[in-house]
């Protein structure tokens, strides 16, 4: 009938068809409901209309078996819609194990995209079809909101914290990225693509334009260059807690609390260390609030979450050339 139109963003992405169908319920409840109550108005107008403007209408006493229907009815209908929501809430928050990580920062006007194997990409995705991808971001000015229309998903970028989105392509092809959330002046040029690729045309696009190694690799040579190793050693004798085998971990502070060492924690804890003090360890960490851009601060926590094996608390990479000394705020715990 409309050629060309189309109602909704195609689906391509496992989580699409389901938000798409709880969607469709409710619009389909909604529509079904202002329908029967608009001619139930009607009807009742016309069948009890009268000419007689001094006519008195008839004593009601209600009755039970409907007040309990109006009220049963709706309420069984909000439970159906709140477990649907629920279960499609969960399944849109929690990614599957081994998902493809990708960090990424948005900034007025432009999307930046860091892949784990060092591949950077502006207003441009690429991502494998078939397999979960993760992409965990911030903002690095204003509030600003990921939204891929097709996937179904989106999320707002706050500064200073991170948020994430995750989604399983199903079909090759390109689709729309967009700020949802505006943002000033040239709010509606901040737009992008995702091309979906195959597996293997993925891999050997990931295999050229890599700059400056993995992201793991850039983190690891910040660690030393920021003198980070001197105080994190692998074996937590340091005047720094270790960080091997701790991402993901529980951690005890200072104040009693614990907490899951995850990629907010981290974060948290290189732009604002006093603010979380893991126990037993003195306050002695500097900030590097405003001295590290959001993309450097993503490659630490990238090498932190490499940080598995024995040993691997230590960089391999010296912190300083041979007589030279650290830079003042490098010798201080972290």
């Amino acid at each position: 009938m409309f050629p060309g139109f189309q109602l909704l963003p195609e689906q391509a992405s496992t989580l699409a068809p389901r938000v798409d169908n709880l969607y469709f319920f409710i619009v389909a409840v909604t529509a079904f409901f202002a329908v029967a109550v608009t001619v139930a108005v009607i009807v009742f107008a016309v069948k009890y209309r009268t000419d007689d403007p001094l006519a008195v209408g008839a004593s009601i006493h209600g009755s039970i078996p409907l007040e309990l229907a109006w009220s049963i009815i709706p309420f069984v209908i909000s439970l159906v819609i709140f477990a649907w929501a629920s279960d499609v809430f969960f399944d849109l928050q929690r990614p599957p194990n081994q998902t493809l990580e990708i960090y990424a920062t948005a900034k007025r006007w432009m999307w930046k995209f860091q892949h784990i194997d060092g591949q950077n990409e502006i207003n441009e995705l690429h991502v494998p079809v078939g397999r979960a991808v993760k992409v965990t971001f911030t903002s690095e000015d204003v509030l600003h909101s990921m939204f891929f229309p097709a996937f179904r998903v989106k999320a707002d970028a706050i500064p200073g914290r991170y948020s994430s989105v995750w989604f399983q392509a199903t079909k090759i092809g390109e689709y729309h990225l967009f700020c949802a959330e505006y943002c000033g002046t040239s709010h509606s040029g901040m737009i992008g693509k995702v091309v979906v690729m195959e597996p293997s045309a993925y891999q050997a696009w990931l295999s050229g334009g890599a700059v400056g190694g993995s992201l793991a690799a850039r983190g690891e040579q910040l660690f030393n260059d920021l003198a980070c190793n001197t105080c994190h050693l692998s074996d937590g004798k340091g005047r720094g807690p270790s960080l091997v085998n701790t991402f993901g971990a529980p951690v005890q502070l200072s104040n009693g609390s614990v907490v899951t060492m995850n990629e907010s924690y981290v974060r948290e804890s290189i732009l604002t260390p006093q603010l979380k003090l893991v126990a037993g360890y003195q306050p002695l960490m500097p900030t590097f609030q405003g001295l590290l851009t959001e993309e450097n601060v993503m490659a630490l926590v990238e090498y932190v979450k490499t940080l598995h094996a024995p040993g691997a608390g230590v960089s391999t990479v010296s912190a300083a050339g041979p007589g030279e000394t650290p830079p003042p705020a490098a010798q201080e715990n972290r």
